[in-house]
């Protein structure tokens, strides 16, 4: 079963065993406008919680996507590269951005489900 958990910067991720896929809320893509450039972190780097770990360009401006928690970086979209505009049109979903595994699950408690994620962008 797979869980999902949000973070105040606006990254969702969805949890599956020792693995958390990562992208941005459809909140986050509504705020940035038109998606034009997608950097992703390299497969294998080690991420810290709260690292840069990608960034997202938009028409407006560009924003860096921090890793929610630690671990390697198992995999990444190589969809976003050839079409960001993914990330407008299915953020939730599609447009995921990298996929970690998790290396300390203690790190997931302090972040937010979609009730007190929808009560944060309110």
């Amino acid at each position: 079963m797979t869980t999902t958990l949000y973070t105040s910067d606006h990254e969702w991720l969805a949890i599956d065993g020792e693995v958390a896929t990562v992208g941005i809320t459809d909140y986050a893509q509504s705020q940035l406008g038109d998606v034009v450039f997608v950097e992703l972190p390299k497969v294998g780097r080690t991420l810290k919680k709260a690292e840069a770990a990608a960034v997202v360009e938009s028409v407006k401006a560009a924003s860096d996507v921090y890793a929610p928690i630690s671990g390697e970086v198992l995999e990444t979209n190589d969809a976003l590269a050839a079409e960001p505009a993914l990330v407008n049109s299915d953020a939730q979903a599609a447009a995921w951005f990298f996929k970690i595994r998790i290396a300390d699950k203690s790190e997931l408690g302090g972040l937010m489900d979609e009730a007190a994620y929808k009560a944060h962008t309110a």
